[in-house]
């Protein structure tokens, strides 16, 4: 059974989504305090995690950055906070999504449910072993999930990890932001597409000499991204 973390200093908020997943089949564990609720991220192995911004102790942003340094798990952020900077801000310190409060139960399982899905299948595919793409200095382990610029190994999210593999296995051909979030988030009802422009941003900060001249990964304006050969 998947088990997934609920931070959240609303208890009653907390209990509803609890209870909503809990029906759908997922384990469930919930703590009300920022603090506590990090040290149970890092120290206990979670399927998903489902965030808060505001809370006491230590806020979701820093919660979702630190899990992020250390675990590629699912993260999904909630806030009564609508203001695109904050969802710009969340995606960008490696959450897979950010819900907006007040928001549908039934929403919010179907978003765990899709993004569960996709993780499970990335961590349980049987990849060919030694699947390499190298491309001008950029080499692609899909096996082992690992990337290397100019021979350094760098980090990357699990969706920036499929994000910049589509792109590479794909090179020369355009891709609208829609596109993308069809095929790297596999939802297409659901989501926010800024989610690309974001993920976009963090790969080119790792991958590029110059974002402000990327040599990999272009911008066709107007239309949407492709991957320079």
């Amino acid at each position: 059974m998947s088990k997934i973390l609920i931070v959240e200093d609303e208890v009653a908020i907390a209990e509803l989504e609890k209870d909503y997943l809990e029906l759908s089949g997922f384990e469930v564990e919930v703590e009300n305090d920022g603090m506590t609720g990090l040290a149970r991220a890092l120290a206990e192995d979670f399927d998903l995690f489902i965030l808060d911004l505001m809370l006491p102790g230590i806020d979701g942003f820093e919660i979702c950055k630190q899990i992020r340094e250390k675990k590629n798990t699912p993260i999904l952020m909630v806030s009564a906070k609508k203001d695109d900077i904050d969802k710009i801000r969340g995606l960008g310190l490696g959450a897979d999504d950010y819900v907006t409060k007040p928001f549908s139960p039934s929403e919010l399982v179907a978003r765990v449910k899709a993004h569960m899905a996709r993780y499970n299948r990335l961590i349980g595919s049987n990849a060919v072993e030694n699947d390499i793409i190298e491309i001008r200095g950029i080499k692609i382990d899909k096996t082992a999930r690992r990337v290397w610029i100019n021979g350094e190994e760098k980090q990357f999210t699990t969706k920036e990890f499929d994000l910049l593999t589509f792109l590479a296995e794909n090179p020369n051909h355009v891709y609208t932001k829609e596109e993308l979030f069809r095929e790297i988030w596999d939802m297409e009802s659901i989501g926010d597409i800024a989610t690309v422009t974001v993920h976009i941003k963090k790969i080119r900060e790792k991958v590029e000499m110059d974002t402000s001249k990327p040599q990999y990964i272009e911008t066709i304006w107007g239309v949407g991204y492709r991957f320079k050969l």
